[in-house]
């Protein structure tokens, strides 16, 4: 893969961070952080923003434990991402898994089309605040400066542009997931239900709405396409869109059935031709039986 090496402090200036946040509760906090934003013009829909963020709280605390927070939401932003950082001396409440107060808050907003973009970043954030030693930096930070020093040894790889958008691939993981809810027995439905509620967010509302019409209608929304045919439908798709699909990460429909079309898997084709091979082999050892006898049938006899 074609990965984009970068640190936190692309995404982040020490203007972005509040050094003493004066919120004591989670709300307040949120929107402390969301109008140094305004302030910014990093964001222009506060009141939006807001109301995401707290819709994702309220399906599940964004508190990581260990003090930390990550709040987040995908609203179109003047760039790809906008992020304030705040710090809390004394903590917050978050509900957090811990019960811990929480002393830094990393809030993310990023742009629509870029559904991926967070995956990455809260990867390379994970992966970093994790250990002990990190953590005991940035919460002890002396100053904004200091704080802002730490936070920009945080380092992401991201794929390149071309490949960090993943509507299509989005859909399909959406499309598992609605089908084994369907079969799931009742205590796997909320880990399930959760992962759906997760995907949703991360998608167009258009295209939710094509997609929750064809799974209704049909049971299914989107077909994989295999040597150039929709799985679906088995017609064949143009050998133009056939080869932008197998390229492309972004969105495209059979033109017969109206299904999304996403490539298959090469480990899945592989799998299919060995598969056929093998079931195709008697046949083919049968056939050549067969015509063995057959011409021995027409030997003539010896004279």
């Amino acid at each position: 893969m074609n990965l984009r090496e970068t640190t936190f402090g692309e995404f982040l200036k020490p203007s972005q961070i509040i050094f003493d946040l004066k919120s004591r509760d989670k709300l307040e906090a949120i929107e402390e952080l969301l109008d140094s934003l305004v302030r910014l013009k990093l964001i222009n829909n506060k009141n939006l923003t807001l109301t995401r963020i707290v819709d994702r709280e309220n399906l599940e605390s964004t508190a990581l434990g260990h003090g930390l927070a990550v709040p987040h939401a995908r609203v179109d932003t003047e760039g790809q991402i906008a992020v304030a950082v705040g710090r809390s001396a004394e903590g917050i409440d978050f509900d957090a898994p811990d019960g811990q107060p929480v002393r830094l808050i990393i809030l993310v907003v990023w742009n629509p089309s870029l559904p991926g973009l967070f995956n990455h970043l809260f990867a390379g954030l994970a992966s970093f605040l994790i250990k002990p030693e990190n953590r005991f930096r940035l919460f002890n930070s002396r100053d904004k400066e200091e704080l802002h020093a730490v936070l920009s040894e945080i380092r992401f790889s991201f794929p390149r542009e071309d490949k960090i958008i993943n509507r299509a691939s989005l859909l399909k993981k959406l499309q598992d997931i609605e089908i084994r809810i369907r079969r799931a027995p009742k205590d796997r439905l909320e880990e399930l239900q959760k992962h759906r509620n997760l995907i949703r967010e991360e998608l167009d509302q258009s295209l939710l709405a094509r997609f929750d019409l064809l799974m209704d209608r049909y049971g299914y929304a989107v077909a994989e396409v295999v040597d150039g045919v929709c799985r679906s439908c088995n017609m064949s798709v143009s050998t133009q869109m056939a080869s932008a699909i197998e390229e492309s990460n972004d969105i495209y429909v059979c033109e017969n059935c109206g299904k999304y079309l996403v490539a298959a898997r090469k480990e899945k084709i592989a799998r299919e031709k060995v598969e056929k091979a093998r079931k195709e082999k008697p046949a083919a050892q049968a056939e050549k039986a067969v015509k063995a006898k057959e011409a021995g049938k027409k030997k003539p006899a010896r004279k």
